[in-house]
């Protein structure tokens, strides 16, 4: 490709709405613009490289036996219903009608749809195992689309979807996507982690999340540096205290506190640690009568050390708030606790509530909470003696650097992610649902077993960007390059030698099948190396006139600081050295 015929659109600035890099660089580099909030037109320079993620990603799913369909964008609400979804997934499902006022939804996933198609077409066991797959444009109405194409509305991924005769087969399926999905992050030049993962509203019991690492990455990853345990916050195990719970050494009492609602103000005003306090939160679920309708509330009252945070993962599975749970009104908390937020605590209750604590709490002696009283705490409150057991004791909380990893091989350590795949065994969720059945050996039908398995193929370009740039702009590995040499010549519109070498020296790297791009428009040096560097191509070559009398070219690799001087007739060898090499 020669530059003058591409369409190279770079800015000086990004625009005010860019919060973090990827956004602002892939603005810059003009390689998407906006449309609208959370809407994004891929420009030429960023489609090339969401190609090349396609084409890999491609060529795995293809290689571990999936098979290639493409599934409408909008699909009928009556499937969506089927399995609950249409109601239950709330307001990121983008639902509308059309002319004959019938129901249909953008899709944010396809599990019904490839479900139906399965129920349509698999008959017998003997056509199983069946792998899916798509890379197509999906449409999520987030609240607060930001970041680009991190959090954008319109993306495109791949989802591919197994079918078993059984579990252990569906498991077997999960592996040969989980190793694909290996291969294909080591094939983009990433650091990454594969880890635990909860699975969210999609269901399913075995899951892992892809997540390329980056200090702006939204999700905290949890992993030990002496094992190979790794899993995103929500997953990773607080492991319960291995210590008995220590006898109670100080009495009873009501302690003013004067403004300090929080539980960092009282340990500073009482000069205690932290962790001796307990903070109380509280939440409700609705009681519903034969009719469905709202009839009353249980109330909770959950109790975390004050330096922890709840997970509210783990806790929507516990029971009695598995089926949902929402933070208790004032009101409600008012009338069990007869105190507004700030001073709660278990004792001298108004209305009993169910108490549950964390496993570190249920352990703790002479601790510190709310007296339910504005300006006053409980200091030395201790179990049994001052207040009973818990209804329930379960972790609660988020896990922090320096928790014992729940292996038993060493801490753990926390990084920041980017998640940009995700692997799931499914199970009968959507079999069941939509009734997709096959007959067995003995002519008896059988629900199919499933797993899900997806990439953001637009997103990921944004993560690699987040975990490769500098002041200068991106620095894009070999794979997923937009173009992966640019040949930069200076005075080309000047001199017929350095035209002459620029141009057989671009022959020469396509006829052996390098992606490169010859910055044919007469730029000054200064602006066309700015323009490279900022789109982040990884090798450049420079040719001049007083570098062609000395029989020399440039050579500069993006994350180099500075170029090295190599023999012209050289060049395009060791160009082809350094493809390999990386």
């Amino acid at each position: 490709m020669k530059a003058s015929r591409f369409f190279v659109s770079t800015l000086k600035e990004a625009p005010a709405d860019a919060e973090v890099a990827s956004h602002r660089l892939m603005m810059r580099a003009g390689m998407i613009k906006k449309l609208g909030a959370g809407i994004y037109t891929y420009m030429p320079m960023g489609l090339r490289v969401i190609r090349k993620v396609e084409a890999i990603v491609r060529e795995e799913m293809n290689r571990a036996g999936a098979v290639e369909l493409s599934m409408p964008v909008v699909q009928p609400a009556e499937l969506w219903q089927e399995t609950g979804r249409f109601d239950k997934m709330g307001p990121e499902l983008l639902r509308i009608r059309d002319r004959h006022e019938r129901d249909f939804v953008v899709q944010p996933t396809s599990e019904e749809v490839v479900t139906d198609i399965a129920r349509q077409e698999i008959r017998s066991y003997k056509q199983l195992p069946r792998n899916f797959y798509q890379i197509q444009t999906k449409f999520r109405d987030e609240r607060r689309p930001r970041f680009g194409l991190m959090r954008g509305r319109e993306f495109t991924m791949k989802d591919a979807y197994s079918f078993d005769r059984d579990l252990d087969a569906a498991k077997a399926s999960y592996q040969a996507m989980a190793q694909a999905y290996r291969r294909i992050f080591d094939r983009f030049g990433l650091r990454y982690r594969a880890v635990a993962a909860d699975s969210g509203s999609i269901g399913g019991d075995l899951s892992e999340e892809f997540q390329v690492i980056a200090a702006t990455g939204e999700d905290a990853i949890v992993y030990c540096a002496d094992s190979d345990y790794a899993a995103n916050m929500e997953k990773a195990e607080a492991l319960a205290p291995t210590a008995a719970r220590p006898a109670a050494t100080q009495a009873l009492a009501r302690t003013p506190t004067p403004g300090k609602a929080t539980c960092a103000d009282v340990a500073a005003l009482l000069g205690v640690p932290l962790a001796t306090t307990v903070k109380s939160l509280v939440l409700a679920t609705d009681k519903l009568d034969a009719a469905g309708n709202v009839a009353g509330a249980q109330v909770w009252l959950l109790l975390l050390r004050g330096d922890h945070d709840m997970n509210e993962v783990k806790v929507g599975k516990l029971p009695g708030l598995n089926e949902g749970f929402r933070f208790a009104t004032l009101a409600e908390i008012e009338a069990h606790f007869g105190c507004k937020p700030g001073y709660l605590g278990p004792l001298n209750l108004k209305q009993p509530v169910r108490l549950v604590v964390d496993r570190e709490v249920a352990v703790m002696a002479d601790w510190i909470c709310g007296a339910n009283e504005p300006d006053f705490h409980m200091t030395g409150v201790n179990w049994a003696r001052d207040l009973p057991e818990p209804d329930l004791v379960a972790d609660l909380r988020n896990v922090v650097a320096g928790d014992a990893s729940p292996d038993g091989k060493g801490v753990l350590a926390i990084e920041r992610g980017i998640e940009v795949g995700h692997v799931f065994v499914l199970g009968t969720k959507y079999s069941r649902a939509m009734n997709a059945t096959f007959l067995d050996e003995a002519g008896k039908p059988q629900f199919l077993e499933m797993g899900c398995y997806g990439i953001g193929i637009t997103r990921l370009p944004a993560a690699a960007i987040e975990q490769n740039h500098d002041e200068r702009g991106i620095v894009w590995p070999d794979a997923i390059a937009p173009f992966t040499v640019v040949v930069c010549p200076i005075g080309m519109d000047r001199s017929a030698d350095v035209k002459a070498a620029a141009e057989a020296l671009y022959d020469t790297l396509i006829a052996q099948g390098v992606d490169a791009i010859l910055d044919d428009r007469g730029e000054r040096p200064g602006a066309m190396f700015a323009d490279w560097e900022l789109i982040g191509v990884p090798h450049r070559v420079v040719i001049s006139e007083r570098g062609l009398k000395e029989g020399r070219l440039e050579y500069q690799h993006r994350r180099d600081s500075a170029p090295i001087k190599l023999p012209a007739d050289g060049i395009a060898g060791f160009l082809q050295g350094q493809l390999a090499g990386r």
